[in-house]
């Protein structure tokens, strides 16, 4: 990650509190939902991971303001990254605790990774710790939340068998890193808001239910993977049309340019 000039706290309506809160109580939820109920029902998992992308996405909105350039989007890897050694390792051992034991691993790496980055790199932001600990909570509960849409289960066999075996793992590394990581990446800046990154977070999110809805269907069928992304799609639009709704409320103007010019009409 690399520095991008002086930043410092940012502000928002929503405390960090409680979106943490929203994070680990409504991602560790959904997750034991969509793994108890009928694997028709899996697309609880997706909302979970949702509830952890919002609070990912605010944990790198709030590390970043104080100066992250290019680390934006590092930083968002770093959260998938850390999340899939924590998931894997706490389903291996936890049993029926293991998104838990996961989530408390995810934050023991993260903490170490945030000392690290402040007393031996030098990075100097001061929540720097802190957010390393959310960030790789938030991720850890993705990459489960994601898994157990696909596989309908956060069993260790199954995950292993329907995520990881067959490269699904990969799919969910990309998509749960860009809901944690495009949303300030893309609202960053002197108008930068905090309902309308995290909303942008829900959007991205929503999109993540859906492409994991489809890969569910090799396991789960057509009709449950229907139903997930068919949730995925509803809570897409509700989120892409507040978002709309939140850039036209800060912009100046919204206005059509057209289609972009051809070489002829260049010339």
């Amino acid at each position: 990650m690399s520095a991008g000039g002086a930043g410092g706290e940012s502000k928002g309506g929503y405390p960090p509190q409680t979106i943490m809160a929203l994070g680990i109580v409504g991602g560790l939820a959904g997750i034991y939902l969509g793994h108890f109920a009928p694997p028709a029902y899996s697309f609880f998992g997706g909302i979970g991971a949702i509830c952890a992308t919002v609070w990912g996405a605010d944990a790198v909105r709030r590390v970043a303001s104080y100066g992250l350039g290019t680390g934006v989007p590092s930083i968002g890897m770093l959260s998938l990254g850390m999340g899939i050694i924590a998931a894997l390792f706490g389903l291996a051992v936890g049993g029926i605790a293991g998104p838990i034991v996961a989530f408390v691993v995810a934050a023991i790496i993260g903490g170490v990774i945030g000392a690290l980055s402040n007393r031996v790199i030098g990075m100097g932001i001061p929540i720097m710790e802190q957010a390393m600990v959310e960030i790789a909570g938030a991720g850890t509960l993705v990459i489960i939340g994601l898994s157990v849409v696909i596989a309908g289960s956060f069993d260790f066999a199954a995950v292993v068998q329907n995520v990881v075996a067959n490269g699904y793992i990969a799919l969910i590394f990309i998509i749960g890193g860009m809901g944690i990581l495009h949303p300030f990446n893309a609202s960053l800046g002197p108008d930068e808001k905090q309902d309308r990154t995290l909303m942008l977070a829900v959007e991205k999110g929503a999109i993540a239910l859906i492409i994991a809805g489809f890969a569910s269907s090799l396991h789960e069928g057509l009709m449950a993977a229907g139903l997930n992304m068919l949730v995925g799609v509803v809570i897409w639009y509700f989120a892409f049309s507040k978002h709309y709704a939140l850039i036209k409320r800060d912009a100046y103007a919204v206005v059509g340019t057209g289609l972009l010019p051809s070489a002829e009409e260049l010339q």
